[in-house]
């Protein structure tokens, strides 16, 4: 019961977190770096992509079982919507706010070991990944859209691998490794906010 409380506690507090976040501007321009390169670099360009992606990855990795596999999928998958709705000019607000928001909402999933059912998760995630598609989108420029959208999910890929990895690398050691790695996102993403 504390554990459920503790869990809709920090993740409510989050979206109000984020509406006090600065814009990261941690993107990489494709016409400079080249399309499929900056596609490839976009993620690991800026802090809050890299820890909510290895964080996606935590936490499939704490889920276990069928979620290990859809969770990521669900990000990549949603992302690449979000992706589609920037280049057609949708408007989506407070995208970075959401962006920052979803590193201390995925941190503190992982830090409070939250067990939801597979398809909660990937809704959960998906939801945060739409904002982070539409950012990669918004990014794009002038440049080869399926070029940038295929280098940009193959590296989000990578980082959902990495933090499956870590994960199952801290499960084996202690329950206690995990969360912390969890906390310590929590802590990076409220940093962003505030930096």
């Amino acid at each position: 019961m504390l554990k459920r409380f503790s869990a809709a506690a920090a993740l409510s507090a989050a979206p109000i977190l984020a509406l006090t976040a600065a814009p990261a501007f941690a993107h990489v321009d494709p016409l400079a770096h080249g399309v499929m390169a900056s596609g490839i670099l976009h993620p690991f360009s800026g802090a809050d992509h890299m820890l909510a992606m290895v964080a996606v990855g935590l936490w499939a990795a704490q889920l276990g079982g069928k979620a290990r596999f859809a969770v990521p999928a669900s990000f990549v998958a949603v992302m690449a919507a979000g992706f589609a709705l920037a280049l057609i000019g949708a408007a989506l607000p407070f995208v970075e706010p959401a962006i920052l928001a979803s590193v201390v909402g995925l941190g503190l999933l992982v830090a409070l070991a939250v067990k939801l059912p597979t398809w909660l998760g990937m809704a959960v995630v998906g939801g945060f990944a739409l904002f982070h598609g539409y950012a990669h989108g918004a990014e794009l420029g002038g440049a080869d859209a399926l070029t940038f959208g295929l280098g940009f999910a193959a590296s989000t890929a990578i980082l959902h691998a990495i933090g499956l990895g870590l994960g199952a690398w801290a499960s084996a050691r202690s329950a206690v490794l995990g969360r912390l790695l969890g906390a310590l996102t929590a802590v990076g993403g409220a940093a962003l906010m505030l930096g």
